[in-house]
Parts: structure tokens; sequence; C-alpha cells
């Protein structure tokens, strides 16, 4: 989302870099090209000039520490500035009262409905919520069909109505909850403008109906200021509790995301990229911070493993490791845990100097693909015993799987370098996986 903006920012704090102190001279030059990359970027004038001017009056009251160069302590101050701009700290959704109710609100086409059951599936498979999801958009055609369909995708019920009032669906839909146990509710709701007076009045009245414990604006983040001026109307109507960016993903320039906190007043709470159910996280102003400036976010992508992480599962390849006896079955176990984790590009952009490196290269959501259909086209007896496929077998294996001899060659020292290196560290095989996405 944010390439443009970082090489721009890379570019204005190249020219402090190398400067033997801070002076008004450098600091001001530096800062007119990073106010510049926030306007190019779609961030509100008013919030990148008062943002400028913050980063200048403490640059200039800074001491430079010997240890720490003139460029090291501007690329701080952006650092934590912008963190500081975007709201400072994470703010988790509020989960209050019997069943605690969460309304969903936003334009049209923002990604409303997909968000309720990302959140839906995250409520329900990380924090060990029952969940139920209310049907309450009445207008869009096949609105409902796709809460249901994203339901039993994600495991999660969803209550719908023949009626077309909102707000007699969402009142009927938490007695419904509160009658089998639910202990969160979260109304989906038509898509509306703000100059639309009928559709705001429903809006507002489905919010009196339920009392929601949390209000949340979705907002697709390919609209750029647009979404932000549009939060600032939906917000003086239904004052909510939060906003969802949507569609991270797409070639949006990052304004929204910069400017949407001050703007408003409101945190941003979850920002989603892409279809998959899993496409989902918790907004950390810090860490979007740290990737803007191309610092990466490592933090996030420790979690990522960690929700992923099987510990009997580890101990189990970690016997099979330190014995050599790791398999093509265990290699294909740590694909497919490495593919719960979200999409490589995505994970391998949050390593320090890495996303820079991958920005251009071509990692679709199968990268395993040939892997997989590779291993897949083995008997049982070759993935337990990689020494037995010799030349023919290889033959075989590439006309089964549709791939060539030289990417069944490839994968079969990529296995052996892998299994070198896990008898070496013991680490449970992650370290060895990045190298199959060299195709």
């Amino acid at each position: 989302m944010f390439e443009n903006l970082t090489d721009k920012l890379e570019r204005s704090l190249r020219l402090i870099k190398g400067q033997g102190r801070i002076t008004e001279i450098n600091v001001a030059e530096t800062l007119k090209e990073i106010r510049r990359a926030l306007i190019d970027a779609d961030v509100n004038y008013k919030v990148a000039k008062t943002f400028t001017d913050d980063v200048k009056a403490k640059a200039l009251g800074q001491d430079v520490l010997k240890s720490v160069s003139p460029g090291q302590m501007m690329t701080k101050l952006v650092r934590d500035e912008l963190a500081t701009l975007m709201g400072g700290s994470a703010v988790d959704i509020k989960l209050e009262g019997n069943p605690a109710v969460i309304l969903i609100s936003g334009l049209q086409g923002s990604g409303k409905t997909t968000f309720s059951g990302k959140l839906a599936k995250l409520l329900h498979e990380k924090r060990g919520r029952k969940v139920l999801l209310v049907a309450g958009d009445v207008y869009r055609p096949a609105a409902i069909d796709q809460l249901k369909v994203l339901g039993q995708q994600i495991g999660v019920e969803v209550y719908a109505e023949d009626s077309k009032n909102p707000v007699q669906i969402a009142e009927n839909g938490i007695k419904y909850a509160r009658q089998h146990s639910f202990n969160v509710v979260i109304v989906d709701t038509a898509g509306r403008l703000a100059i639309d007076e009928e559709m705001m009045r429903e809006i507002e009245a489905v919010k009196h109906a339920v009392k929601p414990s949390e209000t949340l604006f979705v907002v697709d983040s390919m609209t750029g200021q647009d979404a932000v001026n549009t939060a600032r109307e939906f917000n003086q109507r239904i004052d909510f509790d939060g906003v969802v960016l949507t569609k991270l993903d797409g070639d949006t320039r990052g304004g929204a995301a910069i400017s949407i906190r001050s703007v408003v007043d409101k945190p941003l709470k979850f920002i989603s990229s892409g279809e998959k159910m899993e496409a989902l996280q918790p907004f950390h102003p810090e860490r979007m911070a740290d990737r803007i400036l191309g610092m990466g976010d490592v933090v996030s992508l420790v979690e990522r493993a960690q929700e992923n992480y099987d510990e009997e599962e580890a101990r189990r390849l970690k016997k099979k490791i330190h014995k050599n006896q790791f398999d093509f079955n265990d290699f294909r176990a740590q694909i497919a845990q490495i593919k719960k984790m979200g999409n490589m590009k995505d994970l391998m952009s949050m390593i320090p100097g890495v996303g820079k490196a991958v920005r251009n290269m071509e990692m679709p959501d199968d990268a395993f693909k040939g892997v997989e259909a590779i291993i897949d086209s083995m008997t049982p007896a070759e993935r337990a015993n990689p020494e037995i496929i010799n030349a023919r077998r290889r033959e075989r294996l590439a006309h089964g799987s549709g791939r060539s001899i030289v990417e069944v060659n490839r994968l079969m020292k990529q296995f052996e370098d892998a299994r070198k290196m896990m008898k070496s560290v013991a680490a449970g095989g992650f370290k060895g996986m990045p190298n199959m996405l060299r195709r």
C-alpha cells in the first residue's frame, strides 16, 4: 500500500543523512520533501503541514547524541510522529453486554459484508466467542446470500429474515442470540451515502434500537481523501467508535490511513487486505509507521507464526529432524503451515530490508502450487523415503505433476538442503522454505 510513500520518504531522509549536525536549513529541506511526499500520498494538506511543523519543532529542540547521527535522529522523529498521528497505540474493540453488539456501517461497496465475516472469524477462532451474524442489508441483491456463504465458510451462524425492516431484523437477531447463548452479535447493514437523509435516519434508528457496544465505520482505502471526508460526515450522524480500512492490497496511496485519525478523532481499529477470511489485522500505529519507513514489522510476523504454531507437531518434528528422518510428508505439512500465515509477499515485506527487494517480484497466493503437485504425485513410500527417488522415478513425478524434470530436480536439491539445515539447527523447518519461491 505505502510503496510510493516509502520510496519518497526514504529519498527525503537522505537529504539529512551524512550531515554532521541538525540545522534549521537541512531540517527545513528534509521536511519540505516529506510534506510533499505526504501530500502526494493523498494525506490531508493541513494534517501534512501540522505533522512537519511538529517534527521540525522537535528536531530543532533535540540534542543529537554522539552515538546517533542526524539522519538516524530525524528518522526516529518522523517514525514517532507518524505513529502518534495514526493514534499512538492500538485500540481494541469493546465487547460489552450480553450479548455484545457490533454495528457495521459504511458506504456501498466498501467491503462491509466481507469484513463482517472476517471479524466473526477472528472473534470466534482467536477469542473463543460464540458469534452470530445478522443480515441487515435488505437492499443489495444477494447481500443476505453472501453473508450466509461467508458464515458457512467460517462456521458461524447467520440470522436472516424475509422482512424489509432492518430495525426489526436487528432487534429480532439480538433476541435470537440471547435465546441461543451467543455472546457476540455482528449486525451487517446496507451501504448508504451520507447525503441520503432517509438512509441515514435508518442507520440512526438501527443504532438506537440495538444500543451497540461498538459501532464501526468501514471505508474503502482506495478512495483516499474522499474516505476521510465521508468518515467525518458519518461520524457527525452516528458517532461511531472506530474505523476499518479495507482493500489495503489495492493500488492505494495510503493517505486515508495516515489522515483519518487526525481528521475524525476516532481510532483505526482494523485493516483488511484481500478476500481471504484470514486477511484481517488489528491496527497498530507504531507498526504501520515502521512499515511506511521501510523498517518491516517483525512483531506482526512473529504473532502470525505463533497463531499457527502447533507445539505438539513441533516436538514430533524436532525428534524426526534429530534422527535425520525428515521426509516429504513433513515438508508438505510445513508448507501448509506457512500458507496459513497469509500471502507470502506480505509476510516477506514484514522482514526489515526485504520489503523493497520483493516489491516487484511475482509471488502469487499459489506460489507453492508446483511443489505441492510434485509431492502429491509421489507414492507413500517415496514421500516417507526420499532416498529411493532415482532418475526414473523423477521422470514419472514430472509427468504425473505436469512439471518439468528441471523443477523436480530443483525440488529434490532444495529438500536435501533444507534437510541438512534442519538437522544442524533443529529449528522446525521455517528457515528453509523461502528458497521454495525461487522458480
